[in-house]
């Protein structure tokens, strides 16, 4: 049993990862993490959690998330300026804690990679169907809108925009990241229309009661505020895409850094001002709908507007999937290369230089759970795993520094070890303001994966059978 916290050494995943091409530059990864953290966590999520848990104060609970990310952000920094390999929290975890706690991250991030895009693809499916497609008088049926949980067969759209994602993906990083660079910037130019021309017609009525008192649960009546800011970590784990991406990032240890602070930034800025502005627009109670952006300006009869707002989540969220598919194959890449899952997911293709199995089964799996499960449902369950990681990385930082074996000269988290205890615990918080139905259905996914582990993982590892 003492071999299950058996521990890869850098050098390993260094050379195992030499066959992928290192063509990302600062301001690509700045593109993917947009592109990441800026899709369903801002078209769609406001809206939510502003009717459901926090009122007009989803402002806090966002401004709070972004700043605990961005300090888990700096943690995920360090680890990639001293391990630039791919794999992120997974292989972060199997050097500093053992192959056991690194695959049970690793097993965590898959579903969390998976459902991200997933959700994002259904998030996309809502705007597409009733801005773009009914302004043309096309209406899918109900069967093809939908999956069986919601009284349909299919979400058609879902489905086929994760194809069309994956079809990208298989092209190779290149591609990928001349769509992000473009998109982000598109995108980024639409949000902040959005908050420009909303601020005229805000109505400051709506902000009052600013944090209702049917939110105020325990504890000390921050309740609502810590669930909708945990509601909304999954679309930082971004953070972990940035850091998945490593081994083919240029001069990592200074590049992934000024990625992930960038991010943070117009993470910070652009969530803020966009829930504010839209709770300002319309009554919180009126935004528990999937695209709140869109209904907002339809409410203040912005028929034109709301049309470029629509484009704007459409790029947004097609971008967002982008990076979590990118990252989700990686990590399955990662898994696959150790032994941990089937070898033949460890293969990298040599024409464009990805993962080609991998990318084949993240297809089929985000395929699937986009047709058929509803965004609310996949929302609920993806933050768990996302926030594991987290801690994890962030307390990680401590044994990180006393590591004489592993080498950085790149970027360290600042005022240590106060700011990766306070993260970690921060990360610690939100997993239990979680909802018990995500802390239960995470819970019995890792029983899966600590099955899986010993049934097949232990007896494939590389590194068990090494000696």
């Amino acid at each position: 049993m003492k071999n299950i916290f058996k521990k890869e050494s850098v050098a390993n995943y260094v050379k195992a990862d030499s066959h992928l091409v290192r063509t990302l530059r600062a301001k690509d990864l700045v593109a993917l993490g947009i592109g990441a953290v800026i899709g369903t966590g801002i078209f769609i999520l406001p809206g939510h959690e502003a009717a459901l848990h926090a009122g007009p104060a989803v402002v806090i609970a966002f401004l709070v998330a972004a700043l605990v990310s961005g300090m888990v952000g700096m943690a995920y920094a360090e680890f990639s300026s001293a391990m630039p390999v791919a794999g992120s929290a997974y292989s972060f975890g199997s050097v500093i804690y053992g192959e056991f706690i690194g695959w049970l991250l690793g097993w965590a991030l898959i579903l969390e990679y998976f459902l991200a895009v997933s959700a994002e693809a259904t998030g996309f499916a809502s705007y597409f169907n009733d801005n773009i497609l009914a302004a043309f008088g096309i209406y899918l049926p109900k069967a093809l809108q939908a999956g069986p949980m919601e009284g349909g067969v299919i979400n058609l759209t879902a489905s086929l925009i994760v194809l069309i994602v994956a079809f990208i993906i298989f092209q190779g990083v290149n591609l990928s990241k001349r769509i992000e660079n473009i998109a982000v910037v598109v995108k980024v130019a639409i949000i902040i229309l959005f908050v420009l021309v909303g601020m005229f017609y805000i109505k400051t009525a709506n902000y009052v009661p600013f944090y209702p008192a049917k939110f105020h649960s325990t504890p000390f009546g921050l309740g609502g505020i810590s669930t909708a800011a945990a509601t909304v970590f999954f679309a930082f784990i971004g953070f972990d895409a940035l850091a998945a991406n490593s081994a083919e990032t240029i001069e990592p240890g200074k590049n992934v850094v000024k990625g992930i602070i960038g991010t943070v930034i117009v993470a910070i800025v652009l969530y803020v001002a966009f829930s504010f502005v839209l709770t300002g627009i319309v009554n919180y109670t009126q935004l528990n709908v999937d695209d709140p952006a869109a209904y907002a300006l339809k409410v203040i009869h912005l028929g034109g507007w709301n049309k470029i707002i629509t484009l704007g989540a459409l790029i947004g969220i097609f971008t967002a999937m982008v990076t979590m598919f990118f990252g989700g194959s990686r990590l399955v890449y990662a898994l696959g290369r150790d032994g941990l899952l089937p070898k033949f997911l460890g293969k990298v293709n040599s024409k464009h230089a990805v993962p080609t199995n991998a990318i084949i089964i993240a297809t089929i799996i985000q395929t699937f759970f986009a047709g058929l499960v509803p965004l609310t449902q996949l929302a609920s369950l993806i933050n768990a795993g996302t926030l594991l990681a987290f801690a994890f990385i962030s307390f990680g930082v401590i044994p990180l520094r006393r590591r004489k074996d592993i080498k950085n000269t790149g970027f360290k988290m600042p005022l240590y070890s106060f700011l990766p205890i306070l993260a970690g615990l921060f990360s610690v918080y939100f997993i239990v303001m979680l909802p018990n139905l995500t802390k239960i259905s995470v819970s019995i996914w890792l029983i899966l994966g600590i099955i899986f582990y010993f049934v097949y993982g232990i007896n494939h590892s590389k590194l068990q059978n090494k000696d």
